[in-house]
């Protein structure tokens, strides 16, 4: 096993901040699209190895199981009846719910030929608790079985799970990616990907197991350290946390080819979505 401060540290690293700059982020479909924009730029070595910071309002990423749902029209107009978009990502996993008060961070790193899959998930863990240093030990990383969306990788504080980590691999690089709970109403999101799945399912069985939500076995940050954090907080966190693992951070944003190979991952991701674009056509 490698130690999680190789993994992450570089030479050099890029720090995009797309919370901000939204120019390329109009929905979620685009912000996958752009990690594996950067996956491969990283792996073929025109670029530094990059994080990204994200966030999208009022979105509920599905993934690629939670669209074969046997009722799945019926769970897409129920979320957009709460006014919520719903794309279908590319990367692991099952529905999460994403708005203003969740940080997305992909960390996207080369040479993950080289490295196990579980390496760089070990590494995403120690980079959250190395964040957090100062405020709590109490991080775990082990599945919360009724949360959305579990995994071996879900962080949780006594218990009640804050983030889970995803992660895709193109050629020769890797975008680990994990989502924050940072701060907002975190039992209202688990409470509407519960009813998403009652809709979806409607009590049918299905080849694939699905989760029978919990909204009280998940929490925000700011709610399990009991203390106001939000995500701009976060987000100086992260950079002064990098910061510790590199001697220089640039603040290049896409490049020309870099967006070329976005546009064409773009249109994979929206093929990949065509059974949500038809249900909202037939809306």
């Amino acid at each position: 096993m490698k130690n999680w401060k190789d993994i992450i540290r570089h030479t050099t690293f890029r720090y995009i901040d797309h919370s901000v700059n939204r120019k390329y982020t109009s929905n979620a479909m685009t912000s996958f699209a752009i990690d594996d924009a950067l996956a491969i730029s990283v792996s073929n070595e025109a670029s530094p190895p990059a994080v990204r910071l994200w966030v999208h309002p009022n979105t509920i990423v599905l993934g690629i199981p939670d669209a074969k749902l046997p009722h799945i029209e019926e769970g897409v107009m129920y979320l957009t009846s709460e006014n919520y978009n719903v794309v279908v990502r590319n990367s692991g996993g099952l529905a999460v719910a994403l708005d203003e008060g969740v940080l997305n961070i992909s960390l996207v790193l080369p040479n993950v030929k080289h490295i196990s899959i579980y390496d760089c998930y070990e590494a995403m863990v120690s980079f959250v608790q190395y964040m957090l240093r100062d405020l709590t030990e109490e991080i775990k990383a082990y599945e919360i079985e009724d949360s959305y969306c579990p995994g071996d990788y879900d962080l949780s504080i006594n218990g009640k799970k804050f983030a889970g980590i995803s992660q895709r691999r193109v050629k020769d690089g890797a975008a680990i990616q994990i989502y924050l709970d940072v701060e907002g109403d975190s039992h209202k999101r688990a409470s509407m990907i519960k009813r998403f799945y009652e809709i979806s399912k409607r009590g049918e069985q299905t080849n694939f197991n699905f989760p029978e939500v919990n909204p009280n076995v998940m929490g925000s940050l700011s709610d399990l350290l009991g203390i106001k954090i939000s995500v701009d907080d976060m987000k100086g966190r992260v950079y002064h946390a990098l910061r510790d693992f590199t001697e220089e951070m640039t603040e290049n944003d896409l490049t020309t080819e870099e967006i070329s190979t976005f546009n064409k991952r773009y249109t994979l991701m929206k093929k990949r979505n065509e059974v949500v674009t038809e249900i909202l056509e037939r809306k």
